[in-house]
């Protein structure tokens, strides 16, 4: 199946970041706009709980299942924002890094952010995303 997304690197900017500066889609492309994937198990119960590494792994898996459910893969993502509940940098870049070796070389356009609170009890991690799929 072809894929709609194209990642754009930039020579001008800092190559420091470990993901694309820029992603496109091309208009034929159908646009899948996914709720951010919680660390939730299937009985809804926060998975993890204390671990940002675990916690973003089943985020993950749990953006998989959302992907997969949309017709589409994590190659269909074309960016992602991921929310760490923590004021600690350390805690924001343990999150990121298993979120980045998830999406592999197609390392998508992204924003990190450490936030004060996220909706479910004894949630860490949340991952935004959006993704355009071709449909053959």
């Amino acid at each position: 199946m072809p894929r709609a997304v194209t990642l754009i690197r930039s020579a001008s900017l800092s190559n420091v970041a470990e993901y694309a500066y820029a992603a496109t889609a091309p208009a034929e492309s159908r646009l899948i706009f996914l709720a951010g994937a919680c660390p939730l198990n299937e009985d809804g119960s926060t998975a993890a709980i204390g671990d940002f590494a675990g916690q973003a792994a089943k985020a993950v898996e749990n953006l998989r299942t959302a992907l997969a459910d949309s017709g589409a893969a994590l190659h269909d993502v074309i960016s992602t924002r991921v929310l760490v509940a923590s004021h600690r940098q350390e805690d924001l870049v343990t999150a990121w890094e298993v979120v980045r070796d998830a999406f592999g070389d197609h390392d998508v356009p992204s924003t990190l952010m450490g936030v004060t609170v996220l909706g479910y009890d004894d949630q860490l991690v949340e991952i935004e995303a959006i993704a355009a799929a071709l449909d053959s």
